[in-house]
This record gives C-alpha cells, structure tokens and sequence, in this order.
C-alpha cells in the first residue's frame, strides 16, 4: 500500500506503471471522477495485489471464497466493482489479497437516512459491521414517529451488517425537541410505552440493536437521563437486543456545557454495551474555518475517553465529509457548506488549486476564488483517515463509526478493507 501525493505533471497512467497497478484500480479506489488532470497535493491510495486469480468457467464468488478460504463478503471488499457486478466471466480476474498486512479485527458503524442514494448504500455495506438508521423519534403519548426502513434493513442483510435502529428526540416535524427528551427523562410509564413500540418495531423488522442518541441533554436531567438508559439497556438485553449510546466529545469529567454535563461518560460506559465517541464537528455550518475532526482534538477526546470507558467499547466517531466555508468568516452571518470528500476534490481540480495538508490537524485543505468570493475548503482523504485509525489502534478501540455514509469516499473503504479485517456478526 502506498499513498502516492500528486506532483505537477503527474497522471493516472504514468503512476499506474510507476507501481505497476491498473490504472482502472487507481480511478476505482479513489473515486476520480475526471482523471484527466489531477489536483497537485492531491493523496491517492495506491493498492498493490498480491494474490490474484483468473476467473475459470463454472466459477462462483462462493468457490472461489472457498478455495482461498477467505470470506466471500472479502471478495467484494477487495473488488468492489463485483458489488454491481457479482456474476463472473470467465478469464476475469479477482484481487483474493493485497500486499497490505491485516493488522487487525476492526468493527466498523455507519449512519445513514433513509434517503440515501439506494447504490451508495450498496456500495458501502460490504465494508460495515452494523448499519445504523437514522431515525426514530416518539409522541407524548409514547408512540413511535416511523420511518421508510425496511429496504435498508433488508438490503444490510444482504452484507452481512447488522442493521441498528436509532431513537432520538426528533419530532414529527424533523426537529430535535430537549423539552420532549425531558418528558421522557422523567417519566417511567411513557418510557415503558415507548419501549414496548421499539421492540415490537425491532422484532418486526429484523433490527439487531438499539442506537440511543440523545444530545444537548439538561444538567437538572442528568440523573433521570442515566435511570433512563439503564432502563432502556436492561429492555433490550432482556429481548437479545444489544445498545448503543452516542457520547458528545469531552474531554474531561468536568467538562460544562448543555452539550457534555449530562453525558457521563464513566457510567454510561459501564451501562452500554458499546458508546460512539462524536469527535467530529470542530470546524461546523456556524463556526470559523478549521479541520472537521483534527487529529490532534480527536486525540483529546480518545485519550479522555479511554481512561473512563473501557476502550473494547469505544467507537471512534469519523466524519465523511467536509465544509466550503465563504471568507471572511463572520459570525452569526457566514454558513459553512457541508460537501462531500470526493466533491472537494473535484472543486480543486475545477478551480486548479493545489491542495495542501495541515499536519496539526493532519487534515487536508485549499482556498479558491468563485466568481464573487474567496473560499476555504476543509475536508478528508487517506491521510487523515490513516491517521485516525492509528490513533485507534494506539488506544486498542473497538473501531470506528462514521457519520455518516450519504456520500461517496471510494478510497477511505479501500484503504480500510486493505489495512483491517472487518468484523461482520450477521
């Protein structure tokens, strides 16, 4: 595995001989929409096979699966263009392994709406342990706010994810409403109402696990917020349910703010069976230009994390996106653009600026003129994707959890599905 950073002059083909790789395979694992002019400083993953396999007549994903011992969701990790394309040609040939060690067993999570792009959730769910949905939300009167789930849920099944159902305190109106979380907070009968709708939808359904996500929790409801999950998590244990709980990033015990008080992260550790750590939004729509997840804020927040919660419980939040922020920034007036990894790239190259990589927040980033204005861009690629899972592996966490996998970003799966063994349990 190499990850090769684009120099003047430099393009697909010419690194293709230079590594001795398709140039097919180098377009695939990166995503490059139009590769004929690469953005300078541009990373890409360069994947280099070393068992590959000529497809013979007769042949399935199944036998082939078979003769190397590998399993067959790794074929399709390994060649993702067989996830649209999984019936075999004879004289095809199958990547079964690249020269890239695994190191470890890594779960892997990732959100995603029920409006996603039906292909883009196919194309990521080989890669994932567990799908979680985003999201239920319930009445006053404890009924539960539905949603269009059960294509997502079936076609997880299809990879082997396991799918997760979330519950938050989203409205019927799409807004997140603390005033109603309080409700629940506080009274017992409404939360056994609502209980009894989520695993009547669980069973139904096929859902594995319970997501709880709950933020900007009030200090006066901390308390009835953890007699709340403790109830919620003895639920779901005693119906074969396994829950989740997402933990806001702090960095201390003592932490204040409406986002950290209430998210006790040593007794909620000791109640869920495993949290996500949101590490992301630093640089945010209403805040100043900066890395989304910058290492070295991640860093804080896993290094607290670890020392309260045991760390083979730990996911690792990871964003899949990035921002376009108009300069200069203002307060209360700018809005930052949330915009794919793959999209920023492809702004790069339209606008030919070189892209540069900050190695403080090991995240890349570049400005550009639109017609009218100067823009700062901050976004993700290998490097910085490399660098979180280092710091995973530094801290033995249990994996990652990526909010979210609405849009495309070919090479942090590749590099992912190359460097770790994903743990599948469906």
């Amino acid at each position: 595995m190499f990850i090769h950073i684009v120099r003047q002059g430099d393009t697909v083909w010419q690194l293709a001989q230079q590594y001795g790789v398709s140039a097919n395979r180098i377009i695939s694992d990166n995503g490059i929409q139009n590769p004929q002019r690469l953005p300078v400083g541009q990373a890409l993953l360069i994947l280099i096979p070393e068992t590959v396999y000529t497809v013979r007549p007769g042949d399935t994903l199944e036998s082939i699966a078979a003769r190397f011992s590998i399993p067959e969701i790794e074929l399709l990790q390994n060649n993702p263009n067989l996830i649209f394309s999984p019936y075999l040609t004879a004289g095809q040939t199958i990547v079964i392994h690249f020269t890239e060690p695994k190191r470890r067993t890594v779960s892997l999570n990732g959100y995603a709406y029920p409006y996603i792009y039906r292909n883009e959730l196919r194309r990521t769910l080989p890669y994932l342990t567990y799908l979680t949905i985003f999201g239920y939300g319930f009445t006053e009167s404890g009924e539960l706010i539905p949603i269009d789930d059960q294509w997502m849920i079936n076609m997880a099944y299809e990879y082997r994810a396991a799918p997760v159902m979330l519950l938050s305190s989203i409205t019927e109106e799409g807004n997140f409403s603390g005033q109603r979380a309080s409700i629940l907070f506080r009274d017992i009968a409404l939360q056994d109402r609502v209980f009894d709708q989520i695993v009547a939808v669980m069973r139904e359904k096929g859902y594995l696990g319970l997501d709880i996500d709950f933020e900007y929790v009030e200090a006066a409801d901390a308390g009835n917020y953890q007699n709340f999950l403790r109830r919620a998590i003895e639920r779901m244990h005693a119906e074969g349910f396994f829950v989740n709980v997402d933990l806001a990033p702090k960095i201390s015990a003592t932490q204040e703010g409406l986002l950290y008080e209430s998210h006790d992260y040593a007794a909620i550790g000791a109640l869920a069976d495993t949290v996500l750590l949101m590490t992301y939004e630093w640089g945010y729509t209403f805040g100043p230009p900066m890395a989304v997840a910058p290492l070295n804020q991640v860093r804080r927040v896993v290094t607290y994390g670890a020392s309260a919660i045991p760390p083979d419980k730990i996911m690792m939040g990871i964003p899949n996106y990035g921002y376009d922020w108009i300069l200069p920034f203002e307060r209360g007036i700018t809005r930052a653009t949330a915009i794919g990894n793959e999209y920023a790239v492809q702004i790069a190259q339209r606008n030919n600026v070189p892209i540069t990589f900050d190695e403080t927040a090991y995240s890349p980033t570049f400005s550009y003129r639109s017609s009218q204005h100067e823009h700062v861009v901050w976004f993700e690629d290998v490097r910085s994707i490399s660098g979180k899972f280092d710091l995973l592996e530094e801290f033995s966490l249990r994996g990652g959890g990526y909010w979210n996998v609405m849009r495309s970003f070919a090479q942090n799966w590749a590099f992912v599905s190359a460097r770790y063994r994903i743990e599948k349990i469906v």
